[in-house]
């Protein structure tokens, strides 16, 4: 997420009410997740097994719950909850708009796109040209939907993130500050859910048709030309390269890259980064000949037990 204009690093420790180290005009953009931090963004830390990994990320602003040696280039805030920090520059910067009406006044809709009854739409919400948006679709702020996309009933773009803190006496959310953004000649089936990222964008790329029940986490990207079938479930931050194809109910784990045109048969488990250009079966998915090969092989295991039976 950026900022609308330019900060400076007093300023952000000013509304935090927090330590900072750098120099004061330091400039901060934006903030995000560390999964897609920029030159510029704020990223938050708040355990050591991962200091190193943001003070080594593109981020040039951690927020963080100990006083280190900042690496040159970069700045420090020193919070004690570097987590509810997070929550509260999102809050600052993004604030919630309530509704105002079933279609935002400042949503900007395109030439010859159809709005059936009961959609909503909310603030800042732009939609191209030639849309079909079918009844009961619920369209989140700041979505971004090209042209000559179509969206069935009763899908929801745009909820927040499945993100959560475990803290002592409950689960702490972290407030989501992104968008969904859909390419042209998307076509998205009923009841799919798409949340947006936690302060980036989840992408579905041009081209990609999504069955019903889909649903896709947050801050993933979906590449172009992409199929995907009913009850997929693809967790957040998990990168889809171009021309996938994912058969029904696969379930992704988050965090990892499917490459361009790979298959994953139906009711795949994935649970590591896959290569593309091969087809993938079962739990933990495989390469297909290799995963039934082992299935052939676990078939064999009764005869070889009663073999050695009948020896002894």
């Amino acid at each position: 997420m950026k900022f609308g204009t330019q900060q400076k690093l007093e300023d952000i420790a000013q509304i935090l009410d927090c330590e900072y180290v750098g120099d004061a005009n330091f400039p901060v953009l934006g903030m995000n997740e560390i999964h897609v931090v920029q030159p510029g963004d704020i990223v938050f830390v708040d355990h050591p097994k991962y200091y190193d990994k943001a003070l080594r990320s593109l981020a040039t602003v951690i927020l963080i719950n100990k006083k280190v040696d900042c690496p040159k280039g970069k700045a420090l805030l020193i919070s004690d909850d570097p987590f509810r920090d997070f929550n509260k520059l999102t809050n600052h910067f993004n604030p919630f708009e309530p509704a105002r009406a079933a279609i935002a006044e400042n949503a900007v809709i395109g030439r010859h796109t159809i709005i059936q009854p009961n959609v909503f739409i909310g603030n800042n919400v732009q939609i191209g040209n030639d849309c079909l948006i079918h009844s009961n679709v619920c369209i989140y702020d700041n979505t971004v939907i090209g042209n000559n996309v179509t969206i069935h009933s009763g899908t929801v773009l745009g909820a927040d993130a499945f993100y959560y803190k475990n803290r002592p006496e409950n689960y702490d959310r972290l407030i989501s500050g992104g968008n969904v953004i859909i390419k042209d000649n998307v076509d998205i089936g009923a009841l799919c859910t798409i949340d947006r990222g936690v302060s980036a964008s989840t992408i579905i790329g041009e081209g990609t048709k999504l069955d019903n029940q889909v649903h896709v986490g947050h801050d993933s990207v979906i590449g172009r030309r992409c199929l995907i079938a009913s009850q997929v479930g693809i967790a957040g931050c998990v990168l889809i390269e171009d021309m996938v194809t994912i058969w029904g109910q696969v379930g992704i784990t988050s965090g990892i890259t499917i490459g361009e045109k790979a298959v994953i048969s139906a009711q795949s488990g994935v649970s590591k980064s896959l290569p593309g250009h091969k087809s993938y079966f079962g739990t933990p998915a495989d390469e297909f000949r290799k995963k039934y090969k082992e299935i052939a092989s676990i078939r064999l295991i009764p005869d070889i037990i009663d073999k050695l039976d009948k020896i002894q």
